[in-house]
């Protein structure tokens, strides 16, 4: 009797035993598959490799400190039956979420994207700073910016010089994980093929402009005017001056390259930029033109106007005499054309 108590409690202290085991390792189970931290906005970008398994991928998630337990990553998955649907691709994941939100993001491939939007009229610079808000290093932006691509764009393009003009205005979606690069190449096929569908290439020729001239010309109107109507009246007279081989006079052109080269807007500043003192057009585009300045350059409108400026109310004001010039300047630019 003595010997069967014993026999019933040892095998009471062994369920009792089995009992709090399986309480602790569930309370242990559901602890590591809870967060890491509880800050919603932190993402992490991970790229998870094609093939890769649900170890793989769970060690990959723990030293990037995504999730708390590789092992109950991978027993989750398991259990669940989705580790065979994880699948590739690069994400941005949040050590706020739970490892069974975090294995549903990745069995959904619900691959983050992102936008960035470049504007008509920007410059490089304009597009570094847009670059770095994306949350690309300036090494990254350097690295790209002065690859070579291979793109029927840069037909007419010399050697040697940077990609100023060619990040054609527009908003781009794109998969996280997008290099610089990936978002150059997307920005240049866009722009070939708005050339292409307004067929510009031709017209610029019917005006003997090649393409990098063509965009050269029409980055100098998209500075200088804001409505389509006032850029094909620009761009008369800026066709109007150089067929009479007068200088362009564009104020643009020389406060840009003072600009970028860190020295004082002057109108005589001596710099093959500066279109005030040297005839023709600039060495290479001075920004980013838009459609209507590029179409402004296919198409001008008519008329024998040689002058134009901006007045003090931002209406552009044409003239066809210096004469007449000098009157709008006294009655429209009292202030802009002081600060020139």
């Amino acid at each position: 009797m003595k010997k069967h108590k014993i026999i019933l409690w040892s095998i009471g202290a062994v369920a009792a035993l089995l009992i709090i085991f399986v309480i602790a390792g569930a309370f242990y189970y559901n602890s590591q598959l809870a967060p890491v931290g509880d800050d919603i906005s932190q993402l992490e970008e991970i790229t998870i490799a094609p093939n890769s398994t649900s170890a793989q991928i769970g060690k990959q998630l723990q030293q990037n400190s995504i999730i708390r337990n590789s092992t109950v990553f991978e027993l989750y998955a398991r259990l669940s039956g989705k580790s065979v649907s994880l699948q590739a691709g690069t994400y941005r994941l949040s050590p706020a979420e739970t490892t069974p939100q975090i294995i549903d993001h990745l069995v959904n491939g619900s691959v983050d994207t992102f936008s960035i939007t470049f504007y008509p009229g920007a410059t490089l610079k304009d597009t570094i700073l847009t670059l770095k808000n994306a949350g690309y290093s300036s090494q990254e932006i350097a690295t790209a910016l002065s690859a070579t691509y291979d793109s029927p764009l840069f037909a007419g393009r010399p050697e040697n010089t940077d990609l100023e003009g060619y990040i054609y205005g527009e908003t781009y979606n794109f998969n996280a994980g997008a290099t610089v690069s990936d978002i150059l190449e997307r920005v240049f096929d866009e722009f070939y093929n708005v050339i292409v569908d307004n067929g510009l290439i031709k017209s610029f020729a019917s005006h003997d402009l090649n393409l990098y001239q063509g965009i050269t010309l029409a980055s100098i109107i998209q500075r200088e005017a804001n409505t389509a109507q006032d850029q094909k009246q620009v761009a008369q007279v800026f066709y109007s001056r150089l067929s009479s081989n007068m200088v362009l006079g564009s104020d643009v052109t020389y406060q840009y390259i003072a600009d970028k080269t860190g020295v004082a807007r002057d109108t005589e500043l001596d710099s093959p930029y500066n279109t005030r003192i040297h005839p023709g057009l600039p060495p290479g585009p001075i920004s980013t033109p838009g459609i209507t300045a590029l179409q402004a350059v296919a198409s001008p409108s008519k008329g024998d106007y040689l002058y134009f400026l901006s007045g003090d109310d931002d209406i552009t004001y044409f003239a066809h005499t210096y004469q007449e010039h000098e009157a709008n300047i006294t009655d429209h630019c009292k202030i802009k054309c002081s600060t020139l």
